[in-house]
């Protein structure tokens, strides 16, 4: 049956994926600002982050809308649960959207939400269970509070805490949409490194103690985790109002690979070779969103007078990368195997060059050196990097209406020494002369 979903199949998984015991409602967590009272600087570096605004995000919503018009709201628990978990878990979506939210519903992947989660039921898809019995769940054995209980947690020092939402696979076809935790897993990370000790300490693509007190009233401790959650998104979070956590997002796209050039010229040919090392990610690069992320590589080269005499890379008039750049993304693809970013149609897997963590390729480009150029010629390259395509971005909000920033990871330069062939026509300029001078001496001796 390629190419047909049965609606009873999708509406069955994606019940059972949002079925809890019990009821619950949103009131039964406390809202963010209660968590403040005690652990203000967590709670500022949660606010504004991506977690925090991971229903109001307004690419999001516009794809649920898209996704939940076009499955008859079938997909509507399914990706909210992970977006908006309370709102879930508390029978306020379906329908979508923030207007049928409660304010605590609204706060995205919040405080009490997280420190609720009392176990996991696997990886991907939310598979996450929760208890808002006061007890508060976390990664310290002898934390004491006169407000709520405490309660030490294993999974939230743990990868596989993340690896509930940050795994996604399609609730019929099985089809991989997002992979993080997977490519952690499979890596060469997991032994050494969790989620947590990269995203949740302040170095960027590494651990990096971080002395102080989770609240205000507890002890002094080693290491307290911070609460930026950073990754790469710096369009959303700019959009949003958040100019610490774009700046951070941007430092991290920035310590996330790294660029060598290597050029060589022979017979008026340019060869440019451009290695490109995923040196600072412990999974994929791009990973997350990646129908829709971008990473691809620019190379630029200009004689001496600044004339760009080759080009690779760039932007159209459309704001659409050139389909002649080496990209490094995930193309999945519909019933008929033809692409699409629409990931409730996706049934297949058309490609998937992403890097590897530790992964490095060498990608070559050439070009012509005519004799007309003036040496020597400067080569730049760049690893760009922007969150989504124009494609999606203009699918979802219209044509040009939102533009996505287009971010350099890491670049390099080189040069190109053009050997001196001399000044052109030189050589028929002094055979004229030549000629000139053996007329002019057979003419006196005529005479």
């Amino acid at each position: 049956m390629r190419g047909i979903i049965p609606l009873v199949m999708i509406a069955c998984t994606l019940l059972a994926g949002s079925m809890v015991t019990g009821a619950i409602e949103s009131s039964d967590f406390d809202a963010p600002t209660v968590c403040k009272g005690c652990h203000a600087e967590i709670y500022n570096q949660w606010n504004g982050s991506m977690h925090s605004i991971a229903y109001l995000d307004p690419v999001y919503l516009a794809e649920e809308a898209v996704a939940s018009r076009e499955t008859k709201g079938l997909t509507d628990t399914y990706c909210a649960r992970c977006h908006t978990p309370i709102g879930v878990l508390s029978g306020e979506i379906p329908p979508i959207g923030p207007g049928n939210l409660s304010e605590i519903s609204k706060k995205g992947i919040q405080c009490d939400f997280c420190h609720s989660v009392n176990k996991s039921t696997g990886i991907g898809n939310g598979a996450f269970a929760v208890s808002p019995d006061g007890t508060k769940r976390g990664p310290y054995n002898d934390s004491k509070s006169p407000y709520h209980g405490s309660m030490f947690s294993d999974i939230h020092t743990k990868a596989e805490f993340c690896g509930m939402c940050h795994e996604v696979n399609h609730p019929v076809t099985g089809i991989p949409i997002e992979e993080t935790y997977t490519e952690w897993k499979e890596g060469p990370y997991n032994s050494t490194t969790q989620c947590q000790d990269c995203h949740m300490t302040h170095g960027i693509t590494h651990f990096e103690a971080n002395p102080g007190k989770a609240s205000e009233i507890g002890p002094g401790r080693d290491h307290v985790y911070t609460h930026y959650f950073v990754g790469g998104n710096a369009a959303v979070t700019g959009v949003m109002g958040s100019e610490v956590h774009q700046r951070m997002a941007i430092e991290r796209l920035k310590s996330a690979a790294t660029l060598e050039l290597v050029i060589a010229e022979k017979d008026s040919e340019a060869e440019v070779m451009v290695k490109v090392t995923n040196s600072g990610a412990g999974h994929k690069l791009p990973t997350g969103l990646t129908e829709a992320r971008e990473v691809w590589i620019e190379v630029v080269a200009t004689d001496a007078t600044g004339k760009e005499i080759y080009h690779t890379g760039g932007l159209d008039s459309d704001g659409d990368v050139g389909p002649d750049a080496v990209m490094y993304h995930v193309v999945l693809g519909d019933a008929s195997g033809h692409p699409t970013m629409k990931v409730w149609e996706a049934e297949s897997t058309l490609s998937d060059n992403r890097l590897l963590p530790k992964e490095t390729r060498v990608e070559k480009f050439n070009f012509t050196i005519s004799d007309h150029v003036k040496g020597p010629i400067k080569v730049e390259a760049k690893l760009n990097y922007r969150s989504a395509s124009q494609k999606f971005l203009d699918e979802l909000f219209g044509k040009g209406a939102v533009v996505a920033p287009v971010i350099e990871m890491a670049g390099a330069e080189g040069t190109v020494e053009v050997p001196d062939k001399g000044v052109p026509g030189f050589e028929i300029f002094f055979v004229l002369i030549s000629l000139l001078v053996v007329a002019y001496l057979l003419r006196r001796g005529e005479k």
